[in-house]
């Protein structure tokens, strides 16, 4: 769980992400910067997956996903086990009950346009030694906008249904969908030699029943509903099978995952194509993207393409027609159709390589810009917000829009007053697109950047490597308040209880003014406030006191030094014994660490020669704040930076090139902890020679990387 504070600080960094300067990801800043962004991916993920509410747009994710994937192809050393490239997304959902898939069910990489459709026509070539000039038959399917479903049928029984989950694991929805007319509870499979079977679908909700839900909800004073796919979403983990009724759920099938006879012996075999086995779906009275819709239509929902031209001619067709049709599409699913090029395809660990999603154009509307305000951050940054007049666009109303920096401004020629094109790249994140100088009455006003800071009234000051404007000054209110704000956050010093509103409050009363304050607080006083008591008091003190014993690394990250982030503050930890040793420290000393260039190197050089910062880390420490790095620590930090981090790791059978303890000492020294047996949490299983129980129960579940020992040397050293 994210508190308010910590996705406000995440959603704030997306932004920098995505629109910083980048020219080369492969700079300086390289390790921080895939730091961050793993931080800001796993919080999307969580927002779209777990909480259906997401706040940037499948383009935006896609852009930092495609970020990270380039520096860690160009870096494999700064992977981490946490990494989003490292897994499939996760929508599981607390304390409900969770079922494992029969087989992993990965996310679809995605294309925007036909040079990207082409890319993947090449690639698939590629991948199956086909000519340049060889046609692949493809089928293409709407991409449904709703919440995906996993149903098993044994028997010609509907026994299961589930979410997608982390695409291995899913909550259990089986009453929900046994209410959904669409999804049949008893389906002859075994008229076609087949016992047990996978299927795929998304659940619906057609649009213009949806308004009548939405009409409905706020007759009677009930929030309503953002979009079709959070009612949909919503519906599926109701925890009465009545109310999951009422939503109208609709279940459209389009894939079949798994299937075997009463032997265990495939089925999936027995077909040709991807296109044969949606059409045996369809005469089980299943609904697939095959059936007909209920109004007229100028496209067919799904077509057989003989080569790539036929399909971007398809798609490009279909995202001018997405509106006439009658549920949410985001775009169309392009997959090869012959399975036995699909499975020379194969897989990577985060999508199937026979298939990608074509995702429409974002949407737009116009609308007036009002004013522009100025916000300053925790590093002096002055980023400029545009006031819009409140305009309804893909679901939500949007009127507050970041312009980023004075460049943007500028060369957009945005002034206020002016009629803007908005835009929700790929319906989620609202940017300006331009402004319709056209329509300008003569009235509009240019926007004036300010030369003074907007709280201190600092003069501002922009470096010369930089697109934004700063105050320099430390002092500057707004950047205390934000610099605490962050320290005490969950990627910081992770200070329960110590929020954005209650570092508001204790400031106001005058109980802080500088990081340190943190640490000195009056318990007793605050056990006096409204809101408070005894025990939330008693439990932010035990809050702080944790927070005294964190490892430096976590302190060093938590002092707001501009472009020091969680890597970096690791960097730094194992080279020192105490953290103002770097004040001893010259620059040329910085760049000796690998990773950091002579930006961060400068940043923290300048941040340990400013006396006012050494004395506020002499008065935390005095305040019982850990300044030391121990030999545990360092050790822990060094492990944490091996290409095993984070994996659990089992051996079996009898080894060649080392002993078992050999091998698990090689194991622990690349991170890795080491099992006691197999079990859904096990990572990694190494096979010798004579493997016997071990290696099948890894295989059945499905979920276990299977090494031998030559990958496993490979990988570790």
């Amino acid at each position: 769980m994210y508190s308010p504070d910590e996705q406000r600080r995440l959603f704030s960094l997306s932004k920098e992400l995505l629109f910083s300067p980048q020219a080369d990801l492969f700079s300086e800043p390289s390790a921080e910067r895939a730091e961050d962004l793993r931080q800001v991916l796993l919080y999307h993920e969580w927002r779209y997956y777990v909480q259906n509410d997401p706040v940037i747009s499948d383009f935006e994710y896609d852009q930092l996903y495609k970020q990270l994937e380039a520096i860690e192809r160009q870096f494999p050393d700064l992977i981490s086990s946490d990494s989003p490239t490292q897994r499939v997304g996760k929508d599981l959902v607390e304390n409900a009950a969770q079922v494992q898939h029969l087989t992993p069910m990965l996310s679809l990489d995605n294309s925007y346009d036909a040079e990207d459709l082409q890319d993947f026509d090449e690639s698939v070539k590629k991948l199956c030694k086909l000519d340049a000039d060889t046609d692949i038959e493809y089928c293409v399917e709407p991409k449904y906008d709703g919440g995906t479903i996993v149903l098993v049928y044994e028997n010609d029984r509907l026994v299961r249904a589930a979410t997608r989950g982390n695409g291995y694991v899913g909550d259990e929805i089986t009453a929900n969908m046994r209410t959904l007319r669409t999804v049949p509870l008893k389906a002859a499979f075994s008229q076609k030699g087949i016992t047990k079977v996978e299927l795929r679908g998304e659940a619906l909700i057609r649009k213009d029943i949806f308004e009548k839900i939405n009409a409905a909800r706020q007759e009677a004073g009930e929030t309503v509903f953002a979009n079709p796919r959070n009612a949909a979403t919503g519906g599926l983990r109701m925890k009465d099978p009545k109310e999951a009724a009422e939503r109208s759920l609709e279940a459209f099938i389009y894939q079949l995952g798994y299937a075997v006879d009463a032997n265990g012996a495939d089925v999936l075999g027995k077909f040709n194509s991807h296109d044969e086995s949606i059409h045996l779906l369809e005469s089980l009275s299943f609904k697939t993207p095959l059936a007909k819709t209920g109004v007229q239509q100028h496209l067919p929902a799904t077509k057989t393409c003989k080569n790539i031209r036929e399909v971007i001619e398809f798609c490009q067709a279909w995202q001018d027609y997405r509106d006439e049709y009658p549920y949410e599409l985001d775009g169309m699913v392009v997959k090869v159709n012959s399975l036995e090029l699909q499975e020379k395809c194969g897989f990577t660990s985060h999508h199937p390589r026979w298939a990608i999603a074509f995702k429409f154009k974002a949407r737009q509307a116009t609308t007036r810009l009002r004013d522009v305000e100025f916000q300053v951050g925790k590093t002096g940054a002055v980023t400029p917000v545009a006031k819009l007049e409140p305009v309804p666009l893909a679901g939500v109303t949007v009127q507050n829009v970041s312009l980023h920096n004075e460049e943007f401004i500028r060369s957009k020629d945005i002034r206020i007053g002016d009629q803007v094109l908005v835009e929700r790249a790929g319906d989620v994140i609202p940017y300006i697109v331009k402004s319709l100088t056209e329509l300008r009455t003569g009235a509009e006003k240019p926007v004036e950047y300010p030369k003074n800071c907007p709280v201190c009234q600092s003069v501002l000051v922009k470096p010369d490597d930089e697109a934004v404007w700063r105050c320099e000054n430390a002092g500057c209110e707004a950047q205390v308040m934000a610099r605490m704000i962050f320290h005490t956050s969950k990627a910081a010093m992770d200070i329960e209880g110590m929020g954005e509103s209650t570092i508001e409050r204790f400031y106001k009363l005058g109980w802080l003014h500088t990081i340190a304050d943190i640490y000195r607080l009056d318990y007793d006083q605050i056990a006096k406030l409204e809101g408070f008591g005894e025990k939330s008091a008693a439990n932010l003190m035990a809050a702080v006191e944790k927070a005294k014993q964190n490892p430096i690394q976590r302190l060093l990250h938590s002092l707001s030094i501009h472009h020091l982030g969680q890597k970096a503050g690791k960097l730094l930890a194992a080279e020192v014994n105490h953290v103002l040793d770097l004040k001893d420290w010259d620059l040329e000393r910085y760049q000796l660490i690998k990773d950091v260039g002579p930006v961060l190197a400068r940043n923290v050089f300048n941040f340990f020669q400013n006396e006012q910062n050494l004395e506020l880390l002499r008065t935390m420490e005095s305040l019982g704040v850990n300044m030391h790095q121990t030999a545990e620590d360092k050790k822990a930090e060094l492990n944490a930076d091996g290409p095993l981090f984070g994996k659990t790791i089992l051996f079996t059978g009898t080894l060649s090139q080392m002993t078992r303890e050999e091998a698990e000492k090689t194991a622990t020294a690349a991170g890795a902890s080491i099992a006691s047996g197999v079990s859904k949490h096990l990572s990694i299983l190494v096979v010798g020679e004579k493997a016997g129980s071990k290696l099948k129960k890894a295989q059945a579940l499905g979920t276990v990387e299977i090494w031998n020992e030559q990958e496993f040397i490979e990988k570790t050293t």
